[in-house]
């Protein structure tokens, strides 16, 4: 039972029955099971289709927590599965007429803290406090909303009890009795409880991210390890089985983008309120899961610092070069500085966490989306239109803010329309949206609102612009400014006319930007110029959209594998890309541009402010597993990312590939199931990927031209 390693042979800590039960979760078991059972049907509900939408979703709820099929998977240490599979398409698995009635909730972090100090009883008595408050108004449907969706928990609660009772798993019995109804008050308990709220809120169709685990259970596991109630083997046993439950949805098969992708992110380290580092022995014993069984479909996020310890920094560059990008790194300090120049509270961001792939929010309190944009396309189709005439260079990157407003000021005008203004006392108020009572239930500020999580009722709401195409924009700006305006080496008519050819007729000129011009990514203050006034003054615009809806506008930097899509509609670029091609992704450099090695990727990224990137800015970084050998190795993957902390990165995801391996395994995809890559946000089997995804991770990784 071997778990694939693009380094070297994985240790060996867990037991073989634990190795087993990963074995067989990685390779489909419980997924095609769960692919068997789509979902429930809701059509022998009398009166169904006069019912309210919010009255149809908690019957859906009912339906689903009453008769969704029960798991227990041989010798699992903690129950609980969602094992209806139109969740895995992110929609509510109920069926009326023959379709899903409901899409579901992802991109967010709900609320495990809660659940891990007052336990679900808790979160019942505020419900019954708010609709106390809320009788006889407007909120109460949502309020009871929420009590009818605790009654269903409750329900396939117990059903699972009686499962576990027939079964003789007489110690998940025990422990499942207490929880997550009750406190928990040992680690395994802890565990067992955000376990079972987790996947309550996935057998629903949502897709939530967890957060800080670590901070967490550490407490638990020290209390536990100290009374002598259980061992460090046994906890890192209980740990494993979180992970391998949570490949549950492994279908095999190809899926576009791949598999894994359920935005269910982990993040370990960092400080607390009191700037203490919260680094445990759960932090260490995360790693020890991720290097021993390379899962790849909770992808985790070590919070960095200047006082990160020095043993959990060569921990980390020993399991980063295992590959498959399970492990990416956040710089804290910059991104508490850039939440506190946003204007979030100061006792609010030592919190922080991901909306399940990598954009940074307040985790159980924000509503959050983003909304991607190709900033590429804007400069070819609008500011370059045919018989566009620039005089200077600032002219023309003046015209292309102004069109990179109108986008801006677009997305949001879009999200105005969502709105029904404001109340007597100046609150934005939002219109009906459709019903998300259960990720209601774990998102502050809703039951206590009596505002369902769409509609107004969490701490914060969020949708931040996202920019994309970034350093293709970037390299297109300054090889206009080189070639046109400053070596005059043709006109920009005759350039336009040369990029709507697809540079036919041209290779000299094309071979001449290619290889005479130093772009973003080799550290070089004539392109890096451009990207640092571009991204200044794509967040300037960002700023003049904030109060016109009742969402929160911060920005970030993106594409999250969008080049892929969008590449059909890009034209020619004036760096020598012909058009069609597949470009650069997140805050990186181009593939083949960057010639001068990682640290000078870092050095370019880091020029950039990028506190002003309030929900983040990914730079992905490809390694060569012969890069990461030995002490060296280790030494080097340390230093980048110390580098990467004190230059002022903001989001690191640092991968180790080989792509003749990729190569192999698109020929032999039998022979490499478990083989893992980071593809933006998330993770994914390299043999789930489709041909497209797979050829642009290849070409990510030997940075082609």
């Amino acid at each position: 039972m071997e778990f694939y390693s693009a380094f070297g042979n994985r240790p060996v800590r867990l037991s073989d029955a634990t190795r087993k039960f990963a074995y067989d979760s990685l390779h489909c078991r419980y997924g095609r099971e769960t692919a068997e059972n789509p979902m429930v049907s809701l059509d022998h509900l009398d009166g169904f289709s006069e019912l309210t939408d919010l009255q149809k979703y908690d019957l859906a709820i009912r339906e689903i927590c009453t008769h969704a099929p029960i798991r227990i998977c041989e010798g699992e240490m903690l129950s609980g599965s969602a094992t209806l599979g139109e969740a895995i398409r992110h929609r509510v698995p109920a069926s009326f007429g023959g379709g899903s009635v409901f899409y579901a909730v992802s991109h967010l972090t709900t609320d495990f803290e809660t659940v891990v100090k007052r336990g679900v009883d808790g979160i019942r008595s505020e419900v019954l406090a708010s609709l106390e408050h809320h009788k006889g108004t407007d909120r109460e449907p949502f309020l009871q909303s929420c009590l009818s969706c605790l009654e269903s928990f409750a329900i396939w609660h117990s059903r699972y009890l009686e499962a576990l009772r027939e079964a003789g798993y007489e110690e998940n019995y025990a422990i499942l009795s207490k929880v997550p109804f009750g406190a928990p008050e040992t680690f395994r308990e802890a565990l067992q409880s955000i376990w079972f709220v987790f996947a309550f809120q996935r057998l629903c169709g949502n897709w939530p991210g967890i957060g800080r685990i670590d901070w967490f259970l550490g407490d638990f596991l020290e209390r536990d390890l100290a009374a002598g109630r259980l061992t460090l083997e046994e906890a890192r046993e209980l740990l494993a089985h979180f992970f391998i439950k949570g490949c549950e949805w492994i279908c095999g098969g190809n899926y576009g983008s791949g598999d894994a992708q359920h935005y269910q992110n982990l993040v370990i380290g960092g400080r607390d309120g009191e700037g203490k580092d919260v680094t445990n022995r759960v932090t260490y014993l995360v790693l020890d899961v991720i290097e021993e069984l390379g899962i790849g479909d909770f992808p985790t996020t070590l919070r960095l610092h200047k006082d990160t310890p020095q043993k959990l920094l060569r921990r980390m560059a020993e399991v980063i070069r295992y590959g498959g990008g399970v492990l990416a790194v956040y710089n804290e300090e910059l991104i508490y500085q850039s939440l506190l120049a946003y204007g979030y509270p100061k006792e609010e961001v030592w919190k922080f966490a991901n909306d399940g792939c990598w954009e940074v929010q307040i985790p159980g309190k924000t509503n959050f989306g983003y909304d991607p944009f190709d900033g590429l396309q804007i400069l070819q189709h609008k500011t370059l239109r045919p018989g566009a005439d620039f005089a200077t260079f600032e002219e023309l990157y003046q015209a292309y803010l102004t069109h990179l407003e109108t986008s801006v000021s677009g997305i949001v005008e879009r999200h105005t329309w969502e709105m029904l203004g404001k109340d007597e006392q100046g609150n934005w108020r939002w219109g009906d949206w459709e019903p998300c009572t259960v990720i209601s239930l774990f998102e502050e500020g809703c039951i206590a609102s009596g505002r369902p999580y769409f509609e107004g009722g969490a701490i914060y709401n969020v949708r931040s612009p996202h920019l994309g195409g970034f350093a293709d924009t970037v390299n297109s700006l300054y090889a206009i400014r080189k070639l046109v305006y400053e070596e005059k080496k043709c006109t920009l008519s005759k350039l336009l006319a040369i990029l709507s050819k697809n540079w036919e007729g041209e290779e000299v000129l094309r071979r001449y930007v290619q290889s005479r011009y130093t772009y973003f990514g080799n550290d070089d203050d004539g392109c890096d110029s451009i990207a640092v006034s571009l991204a200044k003054d794509f967040a300037a615009i960002c700023r003049k959209q904030e109060g016109r809806c009742g969402y929160r506008i911060p920005p970030g930097i993106s594409t999250f594998g969008r080049q892929l899509e969008w590449a059909p509609r890009r034209m020619a670029t004036p760096y020598g890309r012909k058009a069609g091609e597949v470009l650069a992704g997140n805050c990186s450099p181009t593939p083949g541009t960057d010639k001068e090695g990682a640290t000078a990727v870092i050095r370019s990224y880091c020029k950039l402010d990028l506190t002003e990137m309030t929900t983040g800015a990914a730079l992905d970084l490809k390694l060569l597993p012969s890069a990461v050998k030995g002490e060296d190795g280790i030494a080097a993957i340390i230093a980048l990312m110390q580098g990467f902390v004190t230059l002022g990165g903001f989001f690191l995801q640092l991968d180790v590939a080989d792509a003749s391996i990729l190569r192999k395994a698109q020929e032999h995809p039998e022979d490499y199931a478990t083989l893992s890559v980071r593809v933006s946000g998330w993770n994914a089997r390299f043999v789930t990927l489709d041909r497209g995804w797979q050829d642009m991770i290849i070409n990510q990784t030997e940075g082609r031209t």
